[in-house]
């Protein structure tokens, strides 16, 4: 099997056949973008809400089970999500309205349902794209990207720095290396004269090496955009099995606006 590069997206790949490590890239997104479309738009305040989440952690869950993605890498990819949580943990305290008390402590009713709200939906819209990067490939992602028609020069920004993430991660190790045999210990502000400087000097070094690679690119014929293969057609099955998760989370919504 041939190595996948790509730096933490790499990382995050798993390797597998499953149906939806077979779907063509760009209806993952699609599939993806129309789930977090339809989580977002559960009302937070709705008395059937938190059955709507229910229903939409359902389909992740079956989502993950089918393409072999197992709890752990599930969790770990909640790490990104911590922002989001330090955030929400502040709506009850700052936010008006009448208060209610939670273990003592009087915080505002409304800013607790919008907390809730806020950390269900960023939960599974993380765990939706947890399942994308572990049966997309870094390079797929990017195809799927142009083909759903976004600006090729993006496209090559977004390529570029997942190609050379481990060039200038590695070039920052070895910086690190060279530091802690000189003695070098970072343990108060004083640090900061020798940390400063090494990140001007890591940026210059990763600029130069930018201008190099361009140079080299234009010398190879390079005219703007990037050379690619044929694109292959979708079947009208791929498009159904890919929007089985956010029809899925449309039906829960659809559901819950009725019934509510």
């Amino acid at each position: 099997m041939a190595a996948v590069h790509g730096g933490v997206l790499g990382a995050a790949y798993l390797a597998g056949d499953s149906p939806v490590h077979r779907l063509g890239p760009h209806a993952k997104l699609v599939a993806v973008l129309g789930f977090a479309l339809v989580v977002v738009a559960t009302p937070v305040h709705a008395t059937w809400s938190w059955a709507a989440y229910g229903g939409y952690l359902a389909l992740v869950l079956l989502a993950a089970a089918v393409a072999g993605v197992g709890p752990g890498r599930l969790a770990r990819g909640l790490a990104i999500e911590v922002p989001f949580v330090l955030f929400a943990l502040l709506l009850p305290f700052v936010a008006q309205g009448p208060r209610v008390e939670v273990a003592g402590i009087a915080v505002s009713e409304s800013g607790l349902a919008a907390a809730g709200g806020l950390l269900a939906k960023a939960t599974l819209s993380v765990l939706a794209a947890v399942v994308l990067s572990a049966t997309t490939e870094p390079r797929a992602l990017l195809a799927g990207l142009e083909r759903l028609r976004l600006p090729s020069l993006l496209v090559q920004i977004l390529m570029f720095m997942i190609r050379y993430a481990d060039v200038v991660g590695g070039e920052l190790a070895r910086m690190r290396v060279a530091r802690e045999s000189r003695g070098f210990e970072g343990r108060n502000l004083g640090a900061l004269r020798v940390l400063g400087p090494a990140a001007g000097s890591l940026f210059v070094r990763s600029y130069e090496r930018g201008e190099r690679v361009h140079l080299a690119m234009l010398s190879r014929g390079y005219t703007g955009r990037m050379p690619g293969g044929p694109v292959a057609v979708v079947p009208v099955q791929a498009w159904l099995t890919a929007l089985v998760l956010p029809l899925g989370a449309a039906a829960v919504l659809v559901s819950g606006l009725l019934l509510g």
